[in-house]
């Protein structure tokens, strides 16, 4: 692999440890290293995956003497809010969030008539250069750690059950790694993530795996390591082009691994995990959005088990890609259903709050 491929983090000091780093075995040991019955990990995840709280006056099933100790040893703090903004009534909320090292994230809360999404960011910044993206352009500033991508969902679903959004109490129904980074370069985190995510309370949040998914742009070994994890996810390959030609400028990773193979990838894993592949696919104007493109894709995705998620490019400040037009949109569409793929348009939820992910990180100065 080429030199400029090798998706390797800068290194940077790591956060602390957090319960949400581990598995139900190893925060029974943690307890026990502090001195502490091994059942108190049991109690002190109930409250982060169950009661969502880091408070220690509100733990008080814990021994008084101990409850500060435990909470600053495996709980400590992951996430800083730094700006929250919303739009749709208040039902998308984009916050923004400082890591202990300054670094940057964003994640955003959706809530639907029948769920609520959570866009997660899985790296502070992305190292995959597509030229499109406000989180690309930025480049990688470091990996996060489990309980960092954790914590982000733990903080909509406390949001969530503390009725600070519309429409009552709920819950977090639906997790998707499109927020910043690239899932699959952090491919350790991003499982362990996943698993705190569909793990049954205490181990985890609970939340069904066929309510999650992953996206990446194409990185075949990670994919079918991804295959094998046991885990029915959702996999979602953002294509961006059916050519190779234009994908090698859209998505540079492509160089490395072509359209076809990416593909095959996707195919075994629909195969083992039963599961629809989604295609993600920007409509950029002018750029990969004629009809000729469109025939091209339905010809290599007719008769396989997959769904094409077209999203109107919500245009970067200063940038010369914008969306396509409305008219070659649904040419587009009307191109794909002739070859009897599925297809929809992504609903362009917080178009209004800089959206798209990296752009709310790239008007805000990091701080150490």
């Amino acid at each position: 692999m080429s030199a400029q491929l090798t998706f390797v983090a800068p290194r940077r000091a790591k956060p602390s440890r957090h319960l949400a780093d581990l598995s139900m075995a190893e925060r029974r040991a943690a307890v026990a290293e502090l001195g502490e019955k091994p059942f108190r990990a049991d109690q002190l995840s109930r409250h982060y995956f169950e009661r969502f709280t880091t408070d220690p006056e509100q733990m008080t099933d814990l021994p008084a003497a101990s409850r500060d100790r435990l909470v600053t040893q495996l709980m400590p703090g992951l996430l800083t809010s730094v700006r929250e903004i919303t739009c749709d009534g208040g039902m998308t909320r984009k916050t923004l969030w400082r890591l202990f090292d300054g670094a940057l994230v964003e994640s955003v809360l959706m809530r639907y008539p029948d769920r609520v999404t959570m866009c997660v960011s899985s790296q502070a910044g992305c190292g995959m250069n597509c030229p499109f993206c406000a989180t690309g352009q930025a480049g990688l500033t470091r990996n996060m750690s489990t309980a960092e991508i954790v914590e982000q969902v733990v903080a909509g679903a406390r949001a969530l059950a503390a009725d600070e959004v519309p429409g009552g109490p709920g819950r977090v129904s639906n997790i998707v790694f499109m927020g910043m980074g690239e899932p699959l370069a952090n491919y350790k985190a991003v499982i362990g993530a996943v698993r705190r995510i569909v793990e049954p309370a205490p181990a985890g949040l609970g939340i069904s795996a066929r309510g999650v998914t992953v996206s990446t742009v194409g990185l075949v070994p990670a994919i079918d390591k991804l295959a094998a994890e046991g885990l029915p996810v959702t996999l979602a390959v953002s294509l961006h082009a059916p050519d190779d030609e234009l994908r090698d400028t859209l998505v540079p990773v492509n160089t490395r691994w072509k359209v076809a193979e990416v593909l095959d990838a996707a195919w075994r894993y629909a195969a083992v995990t039963k599961r629809r592949v989604s295609i993600e696919y920007a409509l950029i104007k002018d750029i990969n959005d004629q009809e000729w493109r469109a025939d091209l894709l339905g010809r290599l995705l007719k008769g396989k088990l997959v769904h094409v998620n077209l999203i109107p490019l919500n245009p970067t400040p200063g940038s010369k890609w914008t969306a396509s037009r409305p008219e070659d949109e649904r040419a587009f569409v009307r191109r794909l259903e002739s070859h009897g793929v599925a297809v929809t348009v992504r609903d362009t939820r917080g178009r209004e709050i800089d959206g798209a992910c990296g752009q709310l990180a790239a008007a805000t100065p990091e701080q150490g």
